[in-house]
């Protein structure tokens, strides 16, 4: 009996780890902070925002799923202390686990409406797409993971048909931060997508180059966030400089100095704390 549940122990540890339990809580805390703080405060309690976050979670958990399964061989490499697929669960159950929870994301949306449902199939498309080649060219894996990402605040509008201006922003705050995250993670993981062929920008461009990227999308965000501001939503200029500015200036100096695996490491964990600033700020709008 104590073996038993100790392997039991094992394998819900282990697939809270291969769906990446924390990053799940956060986008379902970014969903309800949008609703209840953007939208309105009545939002709160509705069942069809439940709904609706428990869908994106799923589906959210499914993509971190078939990713580790089409990239165990390079995480071997990048990451061994994370691989779980093959050490603590099979891959015919990764892939049982993949399918049920894609699956029961779309049925939940059938309870929302037509829109969300294609939003989405669209969704767990993109992911296995991404998972299977899109992730291994230049750009293109990074765009499509910030896009989704994007999609999962937007999404919260489309169910209440707001059409709010600052949920657009804010959609756009994560649009861009998790592409610089993902091209950062990509300079982490140099080593093993080299190994295996992977064709990302770090690879193709070299380090340099993709840093100049880096600032070119950190100067269009700051601009484009700016200029949505001043014509749509005229929130004060010390808000952006506490949650954005001063931390993305943070970030430019880091990356500056930035040259070894640990550096991106740490650059990564801090994208994630300005996402949670950026949501958090919410509860001040």
């Amino acid at each position: 009996m104590a073996q038993e549940s100790s392997q039991t122990s094992t394998f819900i540890e282990s697939l809270l780890k291969l769906t990446r339990f924390g990053n799940l809580v956060i986008i379902g805390f970014a969903q309800y902070f949008t609703a209840r703080f953007l939208i309105g405060p009545h939002t709160f309690t509705d069942i069809r925002l439940f709904i609706l976050s428990v869908s994106t979670v799923m589906i959210a958990a499914a993509g971190y799923i078939i990713n580790d399964y089409y990239d165990v061989k390079i995480d071997y490499i990048n990451k061994p202390e994370r691989v779980v697929i093959g050490k603590h669960i099979t891959r015919r159950y990764a892939i049982l686990f993949h399918v049920v929870l894609s699956s029961l994301g779309i049925v939940l949306a059938l309870l929302l409406s037509w829109r969300l449902v294609a939003v989405n199939v669209f969704s767990v498309f993109l992911l296995w797409w991404y998972s299977n080649s899109l992730k291994r060219l230049p750009f293109v894996g990074n765009l499509t993971v910030a896009m989704l990402t994007g999609l999962s605040i937007y999404v919260v509008d489309l169910l209440y048909g707001t059409h709010s201006a600052l949920v657009i922003i804010y959609a756009l705050f994560a649009f861009f931060m998790t592409l610089v995250r993902e091209i950062i993670k990509d300079m982490e993981d140099l080593k093993g997508d080299n190994t295996f062929g992977c064709k990302t920008l770090p690879i193709v461009l070299g380090m340099r180059k993709t840093k100049m990227i880096i600032y070119g999308i950190l100067a269009v965000f700051s601009a484009t966030v700016l200029v949505l501001n001043q014509l749509y939503a005229a929130l004060p200029f010390q808000y952006y400089t506490v949650f954005l500015f001063l931390p993305l200036l943070w970030l430019f100096y880091r990356l500056l100095r930035a040259d070894m695996k640990k550096d991106f490491s740490w650059l990564s964990a801090f994208c994630k704390i300005i996402m949670l600033l950026g949501i958090s700020s919410m509860a001040f709008v």
